[in-house]
């Protein structure tokens, strides 16, 4: 292991595997349809076997690839570019930007995921600056604060070109709500109302040549918390999905110029596990360093998450209780500066258990 602290080492169970198998089949899904300038909105076939496609891949698993998406290249060139100047610089000059219990945006080389150190450092920013959020994760503080954004000196850029960005993963992400929303049954704009005041955000990150691969991870296996996440990778790649059928990890192949989608835990909850979040995770290599830029979807922080009344009857009851997003959040983001002695919250902690739900089937 040489040098390698033993933070980064990952539990015998939870290695990656270096003869790992390459995702086929994972939905590859193009969104011409709604996306070119010459796209007719209202071709109903057209738009139904997309939703069609949408609600397969939510259902089956958890995670698709868009192309044809309508995001300009150039936008998508310029934030690459502008993260990799900012992470090839000293580290002394990244650390300017440090996030902090009191800063919770900009840099950070630190992170745990499940405990065990990540091999990565991230500049993160949220795309409401400043993002309105409750002041305490305790239920009762009913205190608001404002989380804003830290930029760096250099690159001088880098708040034009994320805030260009930003703009252009809003309208995806919208338009991957409104078919999300059409494939469960729902009118197209069902999702609108929980994102006016959206805490969503964007990750820069960036996983350095690992000298042990087959030990540590660029990030460990999660699931992601919010509504949706549209990944830019690049072409070294890294990220595995677990299948839902059996629990293989799949390494996912860079498709260029391509975003990856997952469904987020805040769907799972509202389509009351119609659809489901899946865990997933980042290798690293020895021999080359990879970006990704993920941008989260997330709702305003005042929303109480919860199954959607159209989903559930008598039949189908709601499968979770509902739960604030705010403070959800604000536990989450306190668990990146000190070791909590409990699990980090997660959905599973407001579903509701099978009993209950057999009692109300009676």
């Amino acid at each position: 292991m040489g040098e390698v602290d033993p933070a980064f080492i990952q539990a015998q169970e939870h290695r990656p595997k270096p003869d790992f198998t390459r995702a086929e089949g994972i939905p590859l899904i193009d969104l011409s349809t709604i996306s070119s300038p010459n796209s007719i909105l209202d071709n109903d076939q057209a738009l139904g076997v997309l939703v069609e496609e949408i609600g397969d891949a939510c259902k089956n698993w958890g995670f698709f690839q868009v192309i044809n998406h309508g995001v300009p290249l150039a936008k998508r060139q310029n934030i690459e570019k502008a993260s990799r100047i900012f992470f090839d610089q000293p580290l002394e000059e990244k650390r300017k930007v440090r996030r902090s219990e009191e800063k919770v945006l900009g840099y950070y080389d630190t992170e745990h995921t499940r405990n065990i150190r990540d091999w990565k450092e991230v500049f993160d920013l949220n795309v409401q600056d400043p993002t309105v959020v409750p002041a305490s994760y305790k239920p009762d503080d009913e205190e608001l604060t404002r989380w804003f954004n830290q930029w760096p000196e250099y690159p001088a850029d880098l708040r034009e070109v994320c805030e260009e960005y930003a703009t252009e993963m809003e309208k995806l992400a919208y338009k991957l709500t409104e078919l999300i929303a059409l494939s469960l049954g729902l009118p197209e704009d069902r999702f609108h109302g929980f994102l006016q005041e959206q805490t969503s955000f964007i990750r820069l990150n960036h996983y350095p040549p690992c000298p042990v691969p087959d030990l540590a991870l660029g990030v460990g296996r999660h699931k992601d918390g919010i509504v949706l996440t549209i990944l830019a990778q690049d072409d070294v790649g890294g990220l595995q999905v677990k299948r839902k059928t059996d629990g293989e990890w799949l390494w996912v192949k860079p498709t260029p110029n391509a975003y990856i989608i997952n469904v987020g835990d805040i769907i799972q909850v509202w389509s009351n596990d119609t659809y489901e979040s899946v865990e997933h995770r980042a290798m690293v290599n020895s021999g080359r360093e990879r970006f990704s830029i993920p941008y989260f979807l997330a709702p305003a922080h005042y929303t109480n998450v919860q199954p959607l009344e159209e989903l559930t009857n008598q039949q189908n009851p709601a499968k979770y209780k509902p739960y604030n997003w705010g403070k959800y959040l604000v536990t989450r983001k306190r668990s990146n500066f000190q070791k909590l002695d409990v699990e980090n919250l997660q959905i599973h902690h407001f579903k509701i258990p099978e009993s209950e739900l057999a009692e109300k089937l009676d």
